[in-house]
């Protein structure tokens, strides 16, 4: 299969988009948060064929995205929760998902057996535009299971070429990270992804909802993922990343031993840290992803990806406070670690 790139914000090009998704194929389009793979969400044999281009494992639920609210109650069972609506008022368009009962008209395959489905409503315009022409899209990120997700179209095609016809080329994704996950049928509320949406946004909004304990650790043998991104090793480069949280010049002098370690020990290393602390790495590899936790979110997929076309295989990152925006890049890293964490602040040898 030859895969087609072509401009997200032409019209023919959603039209072809959109023709293929109701021909019963799977296209990749841009959203504000990262790229997605998508199929028709009420036809089970396109949907299937996302599993299948990115080797996913198939109880790993994706979510259905919208265009208009409209789309919303053939989706659902029963009329849809208060909380829905006065979420939907403050932050849709925009990254966040949002899980609710399904209707019957949501296959299995969308919610991996469950009986809620997850429901966005992206902001960027071109998808919009092709869900407008083609119906709810079921999309999980678009690239190869457990990498780093797409936040470009390029980053797309690495992993994608040959697999899917076509790519929507939108230029960079504004967010750089997964929407935020509720699920709203639970009483509080309960987030189970953080994304662009902070929970302490969430919580102002509705009143009251809890963070799920999963967020920052692995998901047990027997816990159910009820939302992508909970049960499997994601987002994660080749070589092995190791988080390193304390206070800031411990963090750098541990990080600096550990890497100066493994590079005695033959491997290649390379450092992610905020662009003030630079000075602190001296001329060890280090990729910089900004300052502040929106900007050092925006960064975190694209230095994953980095990591794999510069042969790292021992990788060290500073960790943020995980609290609001930075509960998300934390979970993002953790996730891509397997939740390999050192304490700089702890003696020698201890996590």
């Amino acid at each position: 299969m030859q895969t087609e790139v072509l401009d997200a914000y032409d019209p023919e090009a959603i039209a072809k988009a959109a023709a293929i998704l109701k021909d019963g194929g799977i296209v990749a389009f841009p959203t504000e948060t990262v790229y997605g793979l998508g199929a028709l969400a009420t036809n089970p044999d396109a949907v299937k064929k996302i599993f299948e281009a990115k080797d996913r494992p198939g109880d790993n639920p994706l979510i259905v995205h919208v265009a208009a609210l409209d789309m919303i109650p053939p989706l659902v069972e029963g009329t849809p929760p208060l909380d829905m609506n006065l979420l939907a008022d403050e932050y849709w368009p925009g990254p966040l998902s949002m899980i609710m009962p399904r209707s019957r008209r949501v296959p299995d395959e969308v919610t991996a057996g469950l009986d809620t489905v997850a429901i966005r409503m992206p902001s960027n315009i071109a998808a919009l535009s092709l869900i407008k022409e083609a119906g709810p899209i079921a999309a999980p990120s678009a690239n190869r299971s457990g990498r780093p997700s797409p936040t470009t179209a390029k980053h797309v095609l690495d992993d994608m070429d040959g697999r899917i016809p076509l790519i929507l080329d939108g230029g960079p994704c504004r967010v750089g990270l997964e929407s935020t996950v509720v699920d709203l049928t639970s009483t509080p509320a309960r987030i189970l992804r953080p994304g662009g949406v902070s929970p302490e946004a969430i919580m102002r909004t509705i009143g009251e909802a809890e963070v799920d304990g999963s967020v920052l650790r692995p998901l047990g043998e027997d816990e159910v993922a009820r939302s992508p991104g909970m049960k499997y090793r994601h987002y994660a480069p080749e070589g092995q990343v190791t988080i390193v949280k304390g206070a800031r010049k411990r963090v750098a002098a541990r990080i600096c031993a550990m890497y100066d370690e493994a590079v005695k020990a033959g491997l290649k290393g390379a450092i992610l840290a905020a662009s003030g602390n630079r000075a602190l790495y001296g001329d060890r590899t280090v990729r910089l992803l900004g300052n502040g936790a929106a900007e050092q979110s925006h960064e975190l997929f694209a230095a994953l990806r980095e990591m794999d076309d510069i042969g790292a295989q021992a990788i060290f990152s500073e960790a943020l406070e995980a609290k609001d925006i930075g509960l998300a890049f934390m979970n993002r890293l953790g996730r891509a670690a397997s939740f390999r964490t050192v304490d700089a602040n702890a003696k020698e040898g201890k996590a």
